[in-house]
């Protein structure tokens, strides 16, 4: 738990997912889908299916504001939305803010706008870093319909939106993943992996992670120690760990060097939750559902062989939408 700061707007710590955190106006906890049954014949609409209380946060949200909401809820993307009418407006993602922190294109923003003061920059409104790029979904739209355009435009987590783009719900990869866990897909994880991982040494510092993460497209890389694969460390690791406890304190009293310069093996905080390249989809779904996360190591013979990730999920169900009849 951060030790919390008196001064500046919204800054305060991160609240415990125990804690009861305000929600922004029309917005509510975000439950998982409720898909009406995992076999049913024809699956209805995509709206229907996903559950109507989605939180969003206006544009006027502070940046540390829009960290502490992902981090209560465990989103890596969070909708803006106006207060008034929910009307959609932007989104913002861990890699995001991992981008303005850490040293990407949007670092510098922080540079040139904020002459280099994180304090002052977390503290500006969120739309200075959200994208406005929206791909959306209409409130009519099937379920196949959403799969087929998150799949085409390769997006983690699409909103429903009305004739008004009021925001009515958000469908994100997550979603399929727990639609398939169980399941008997007759799909295999070795199908669907990615089988050219690219790995970080347990000793690469945050800073050179985040680069990396940025520059290669990635919101997660495996991390490994002598050859030996210690754990994921993904985007949101880091957007956690610069927007709370000691680190958080030191990032906006300028100390940020200190804080880039710490090895990402520190940052791996879970016991390793792996897979085998043989297994079914529907049962690697589970153990990411049963792990609260968003990708599994593919292991052969001890050997990182590959990773399955939320994304491939969406490929193999709109590559294989039997599963979904």
């Amino acid at each position: 738990m951060s030790k919390g700061l008196t001064s500046g707007k919204d800054v305060t710590r991160i609240p415990q997912r125990n804690e009861r955190m305000p929600l922004s106006p029309g917005s509510g906890e975000r439950g998982p889908l409720q898909f009406d049954s995992r076999h049913a014949k024809r699956m209805g609409e995509a709206l229907s299916a996903a559950s109507p209380d989605v939180v969003t946060v206006p544009p006027t949200t502070t940046i540390m504001g829009a960290i502490k909401t992902m981090t209560f809820y465990g989103f890596s993307r969070l909708p803006i939305a106006d207060a008034g009418t929910k009307r959609l407006i932007g989104f913002v993602t861990s890699v995001d803010i991992v981008d303005f922190l850490g040293g990407g294109l949007r670092h510098n923003l922080l540079r040139e706008k904020y002459g280099g003061n994180i304090f002052t920059a977390i503290n500006a409104d969120i739309r200075e870093i959200m994208s406005t790029k929206l791909t959306y979904a209409n409130d009519n739209s099937s379920l196949n319909d959403v799969l087929r355009l998150m799949y085409e435009k390769n997006v983690g987590g699409l909103p429903i939106v009305d004739n008004e783009t009021r925001i009515k719900a958000i469908i994100t990869e997550e979603d399929f993943v727990r639609f398939c866990s169980g399941l008997e897909t007759g799909l295999s994880v070795e199908s669907f992996m990615s089988h050219n991982v690219v790995t970080a040494p347990a000793q690469t510092t945050i800073e050179k992670m985040t680069r990396m993460i940025i520059q290669k497209g990635f919101r997660r890389m495996p991390v490994v120690q002598d050859g030996v694969l210690m754990g994921m460390v993904t985007a949101s690791d880091i957007m956690k760990y610069l927007g709370s406890g000691d680190a958080f304190e030191k990032v906006v009293t300028g100390d940020i060097g200190e804080v880039m310069n710490q090895p990402i093996k520190s940052l791996i905080k879970r016991g390793l939750v792996v897979t085998e390249k043989k297994a079914d989809l529907g049962a690697a779904a589970r153990r990411m559902m049963d792990g609260d996360i968003g990708s599994l190591p593919v292991m052969d013979k001890g050997l990182l062989a590959g990773i399955l990730t939320e994304r491939d999920y969406v490929r193999a169900l709109a590559e294989n939408r039997g599963i979904l009849s």
